[in-house]
């Protein structure tokens, strides 16, 4: 039977309950859906997508399906138990990457316990079920696997294969990659700087680089083959994507949901100037990437706590201050184990509530969400096909509604590139300059968007248009003549010039 008397044992079993119910989110992320779609379109079809199936706008464009294994297995456990699977599994993988950088902070359990809290709610913001997930926990086995590997360098052997299995979940492999490099870099430091003999650093390095070399070789064994060398780079260049897309932004340390990340930076800054731990060279270099990463894009603070936190945590005192002895009284010592067993019982108990209470909320969360009533009209009822949907909305109508419908754009912002994507989340919707003449290329025949939205009362005083649908949700808007006879329309000399030109 496990000791629970055992106070590494404790604190590593509480923290791990804990972690379990404080990464539990719903499983209602943006992204999910058309990730749920195309997982149920490799199971079915047996292959992965080379062009995108979904969309009418992109249809037969190359698509680098970067996250296929993912959603294979976020469709796998979608069928088989629905979403409340997929909110334990998330929380699951989530607990492991916070385990294993716990695993790596120094000094006294209670403080590394502590930190390792303090980090899991800095990362908070990028909890969620989506395959992100992965590249947080890959990356922090990958850190323990290296910082091991210095002692029992046969640990070495595992990371090759963990790579192969990351670079067919996420594309955030590249980070591994990174890491590897920086890692490198920071040891040439040592060495440079005289903190390591360059005898002792040179099979270090060797290994490194061996582990480079054959990751970078591992790559095309995926089934986009080698262009996945370049798909991290193009997304990093991407301009739409990081002025449009929320979690591509810089963190706004005025909002109370980035000031735990606020603390992890002073906690750090004070570390790093204080003379109990000065950190390797193996160890800032990373740092400095990751921390630029961090303050550069919301998405990237997961990595960043996974190397702050360790350094944190090795600045903390060693050891609390000496309480005084009390005598040992038989009795105390007698019911410690229960106490400690009735504690972790009841934080059990804990997360199976957390659990509970979002499997039973998943519906009514998704509801808030997303257009569900909307939607449902658009089932069961004969609309055009090519539809404008939302921007934050597409991939559920991609789950919902496809094969009959075909979205304009969805969460897929890699495939659509800056041009439509800015059509898709400012031009039409904010009725910027030339939103007409968008609807008007591409032939769009319907839309379902929010009803307070610009584009849904520009649309509604339109003669062309008419409200098929409409709720406190979402509201669609149809056509009430064809495209060409539309086109022919605006031709003619408006009957209603005031109308047509507050529109233009």
């Amino acid at each position: 039977m496990i000791p629970l008397a055992d106070k590494r044992l404790l604190f590593a079993a509480i923290l791990f309950l804990g972690l379990l119910a404080m990464t539990a989110r719903s499983a209602t992320d943006p992204d999910l859906w058309w990730h749920l779609r195309t997982g149920q379109w490799i199971v079915e079809t047996g292959h992965v997508p080379h062009s995108d199936p979904f969309s009418f706008t992109r249809a037969g464009h190359p698509w680098v399906s970067h996250e296929w294994l993912s959603e294979v297995v976020f469709y796998e456990l979608w069928k088989r138990a629905g979403p409340p699977a997929l909110i334990v599994y998330s929380a699951m993988i989530t607990t492991a990457g916070f385990l294993l950088f716990y695993l790596r902070c120094p000094g006294k359990r209670h403080w590394a316990a502590a930190a390792t809290a303090l980090g899991a709610l800095a990362a908070a913001p990028s909890w969620g079920v989506r395959p992100q997930m992965f590249t947080f926990t890959l990356a922090s086995l990958l850190l323990w696997l290296l910082e091991a590997g210095e002692a029992r360098p046969r640990l070495l052997f595992w990371i090759p294969p963990l790579f192969l299995l990351w670079l067919n979940l996420h594309a955030g492999f590249a980070l591994g990659l990174a890491l590897l490099f920086a890692y490198g870099v920071g040891l040439i430091m040592e060495t440079a700087l005289g903190n390591i003999p360059w005898q002792q650093a040179r099979p270090i390095l060797l290994r490194v680089l061996l582990l480079l070399l054959a990751c970078l070789a591992l790559v095309p064994l995926n089934p986009s083959g080698a262009q996945l060398y370049r798909y991290p780079l193009d997304t990093l260049r991407s301009s739409g994507m990081r002025s449009l897309i929320g979690e591509w932004h810089s963190p706004d340390f005025h909002e109370g949901l980035y000031r735990p990340l606020l603390l992890v930076w002073l906690l750090l800054l004070t570390a790093l100037a204080s003379s109990r731990s000065r950190p390797k060279g193996r160890v800032l270099v990373p740092l400095v990437l990751v921390s630029f990463a961090a303050l550069d894009a919301v998405r990237h603070i997961p990595i960043f706590v996974l190397l702050a936190i360790p350094v944190i945590a090795a600045a903390l005192p060693a050891a609390a201050a000496a309480p005084a002895v009390a005598h040992k009284h038989p009795i105390s010592s007698r019911f410690r184990p229960l106490f400690n067993g009735a504690v972790l019982m009841l934080m059990a108990v804990f997360v199976l509530v957390k659990w509970v209470s979002l499997a039973r909320n998943q519906d009514a969360r998704a509801a808030e969400q997303f257009p569900q009533k909307a939607v449902a009209f658009l089932r069961a009822s004969d609309q055009p096909r090519n539809i404008f949907v939302y921007y934050d909305w597409g991939g559920y109508a991609i789950w919902k509604l496809y094969p009959e419908y075909r979205v304009f754009a969805d969460g897929r912002a890699d495939l659509y590139g800056d041009d439509l994507l800015r059509q898709s989340i400012q031009t039409v919707v904010d009725l910027r300059t030339g939103w007409r003449d968008v609807l008007d290329r591409w032939q769009v025949e319907a839309a379902l968007v929010p009803p307070s939205c610009a584009l849904a009362q520009a649309l509604l005083l339109d003669p062309n248009w008419h409200a098929a649908f409409r709720d406190p949700k979402a509201i669609v808007l149809v056509r009430t003549h064809s495209t060409v006879e539309n086109a022919g329309l605006l031709q003619a000399p408006s009957k209603t010039p005031g109308i047509r030109e507050l529109l233009k």
